[in-house]
């Protein structure tokens, strides 16, 4: 599957570009990524629905109207990754084609007519790279992994960053969706009938069952709407068991044309909704689950994920793709490690999940610093609750979201603060708001260079908030620093103390 890379680097600069082809049931789609990373950078993404597997589940064939759809789609895909300078593609098709008649004829058509080697993924196969999809987006997931195609169901088990118990159930999104056509009967025999074949299902009782699929992220994005929840982000987002089968039975009343309304909810998606949202409900009471959380990152990650060294696997991805965002948009090198260290102690006691939040909002301190200086606290807000992270719910987006919008100069009164109340709560907001003025501190006091921070030693004793600096440099302390020295003690409930280092 691997494509040598163009001799021609002029046409797309010397980024090495990985490419994913995905020939599914319902949707042909490629997806161009930065290949050199632990947390994959979307270059280009599109789409052509094709309809394969309609065809299939009709006649037991790819239609004429598919063949054609799917070689004008392939066809442009390879030229336009020929101009990428793609250095490895990776070329599959899923269910639609595994199951047509016609397959070789399909295949032979994508090999003499657009140059691609496709492979056709089994059902075990499928849901492994859909495990290692949502491990790589979410590295420390331990549950279920459900994979709704158009044509296929893949379960996997997976724990401590690796897959177990698998099953792929000849039940997907469009055989839900004709199944229903005929009847509810219908529909809930088909569904019974295949998850019967789980038979270790008890593996994921009272654990998460994270849902991977368009139609299931669409179903996350309608009850995103339903409940006015403040971020447009699918990923990780939860909903509890409750809140299935209220959204199954509201389905069956909601109309298309309302559906249709909702901003974001794909209208090729719309018929499918309510069969994925009972055989959702269906499959969290057969695994016994405690709750169901949505993944963006699915196959398409997972096969890019698989190919990573081990060592690059196991990398925070969050804080893996902070620091390469922070290394384009910073001013200095070292000053982020710098400004964590210079802060360890001051924050304690501190949970792991805090320690981490920290070191990613020192990593982003700088990275606003391009925007008009009237709107940096917007754009570090913007940041960190719509950037484009994996790794991170949205309490954490909303906590790190604090952090840099007080880094660059925002208030605890904004309104804009206030709406993060409701993804995380005040004593968390105000823990982050603090680390923002301590980096609002180092940043001012050493310019955003590390060195001076080698040099200084900021504590808590005795009521204050004591900062140092050896005697070289000492006149690095002057009026604009000693504002923010005591606007973060002032915070802290202390009292800002400058002292000369005696060493």
């Amino acid at each position: 599957m691997a494509l040598s890379a163009t001799n021609d680097l002029r046409r797309a600069g010397d980024i090495p570009v990985s490419a994913v082809i995905d020939i599914g049931s319902n949707s042909i789609r490629l997806v161009a990524f930065r290949g050199d990373r632990r947390t994959p950078l979307v270059l280009f993404n599109e789409k052509v629905m094709a309809g394969l597997g309609r065809g299939v589940a009709d006649t037991g064939a790819i239609t004429p109207e598919g063949f054609e759809t799917a070689r004008a789609a392939l066809t442009r895909f390879r030229l336009l990754c020929d101009d990428m300078n793609v250095v490895q593609m990776y070329a599959f098709a899923t269910a639609a084609v595994r199951d047509a008649a016609n397959r070789d004829a399909f295949l032979d058509m994508a090999k003499r007519r657009c140059a691609l080697d496709v492979r056709v993924l089994s059902g075990t196969e499928e849901a492994r790279l859909a495990a290692y999809g949502v491990i790589a987006g979410i590295p420390d997931a331990d549950g279920v992994v459900g994979d709704l195609g158009g044509g296929s169901l893949e379960l996997v088990r997976v724990k401590k960053g690796k897959p177990h118990s698998h099953l792929s159930l000849p039940i997907g999104a469009l055989k839900l969706a004709a199944a229903r056509k005929v009847g509810g009967r219908s529909l809930a025999g088909l569904v019974k009938t295949a998850l019967a074949e789980v038979k270790w299902a008890g593996q994921g009782k009272g654990l998460p069952f994270y849902m991977v699929g368009g139609s299931w992220r669409a179903l996350a994005q309608l009850h995103m709407h339903l409940t006015d929840y403040p971020l447009p982000v699918v990923h990780q987002y939860a909903m509890d068991v409750g809140a299935i089968d209220h959204m199954a039975r509201a389905l069956l009343n909601l109309s298309p044309k309302r559906l249709r309304a909702i901003p974001r909810l794909s209208s090729a998606r719309i018929p499918q909704l309510p069969g994925a949202a009972l055989l959702l409900r269906a499959v969290v009471k057969r695994l016994g689950s405690s709750g169901v959380i949505a993944s963006s990152y699915g196959i398409r990650e997972g096969i890019l994920y698989a190919d990573l060294p081990k060592a690059v696997q196991r990398e925070d991805p969050l804080v893996s793709a902070a620091r390469q965002e922070g290394a384009i948009q910073g001013r200095f090198p070292l000053h982020a490690e710098a400004l964590m260290g210079w802060m360890n102690g001051l924050f304690a006691p501190e949970t792991a999940e805090h320690t981490r939040l920290r070191l990613v909002a020192c990593i982003l301190a700088d990275a606003a610093w391009r925007a008009h200086p009237d709107f940096r606290a917007e754009r570090g807000l913007e940041l960190a609750l719509h950037g484009n992270w994996v790794g991170i719910d949205g309490r954490e987006r909303a906590v790190l979201g604090a952090a840099l919008f007080a880094a660059y100069g925002g208030s605890a009164n904004d309104p804009a603060i206030t709406d993060l109340l409701r993804l995380a709560t005040r004593e968390e907001l105000m823990r982050s708001f603090k680390w923002g003025l301590a980096l609002r501190l180092g940043q001012r006091l050493t310019a955003g260079t590390a060195r001076p921070l080698e040099k200084s030693r900021i504590y808590r004793e005795n009521g204050q908030l004591v900062l140092t600096l050896t005697p070289r440099y000492q006149p690095l302390y002057a009026e604009a620093v000693a504002r923010r020295h005591e606007a973060l003690a002032a915070a802290m409930g202390l009292t800002a103390v400058f002292a000369a280092e005696k060493t």
